[in-house]
């Protein structure tokens, strides 16, 4: 079995990270080890190459690492201390978040539709936050099963 799993410093090199930024992932819980060699080094699976490249994509949107690590390792438990942390519901809620980014969704067509009658000036700064907004939601839209715990409940937009 360990022919078919990564060593730290294997899954860093395939996801072109090093391995500190394993190790960092591996702390905020963003990554799991499946378990130990007998030489004692983790061992990752081969789709946690994917998982780093979506937590860099996502920290590359400006979310931050702990609110990627609430989401990637969602429970089914009671968000409702989430509300202190998150405006609107939390997002490892997916049926909370469904319902959001339907209405982000009609709020960035809105504002698509005043930007277009807006001055030059601000048509240029609405149509970058509207593309903006959508790109974040293309990018909550785009994470598989795989890494957001019931996105296959989310609505398509």
């Amino acid at each position: 079995m360990d022919g078919e799993l990564l060593r730290i410093g294997e899954l860093a090199a395939r996801a072109g990270v090093s391995t500190r930024t394993v190790d960092f992932y591996t702390g905020l819980g963003l990554l799991t080890p499946v378990r130990r060699s007998g030489g004692n080094f983790r061992l990752y699976r081969h789709g946690d190459v994917q998982r780093i490249a979506a937590v860099r994509h996502l920290e590359a949107q400006g979310i931050r690492l702990d609110d990627i690590a609430h989401v990637l390792v969602g429970d089914d438990g009671d968000h409702a201390d989430c509300s202190d942390r998150f405006q609107g519901p939390c997002p490892a809620d997916p049926v909370a978040l469904a319902g959001y980014l339907t209405a982000l969704d009609v709020q960035v067509r809105a504002l698509r539709d005043v930007a277009e009658a807006a001055d030059p000036q601000t048509r240029g700064v609405l149509a970058t936050l509207a593309a903006r907004a959508q790109a974040l939601i293309a990018t909550a839209l785009v994470l598989g099963a795989d890494l957001v715990p019931g996105v296959e409940v989310l609505p398509p937009l």
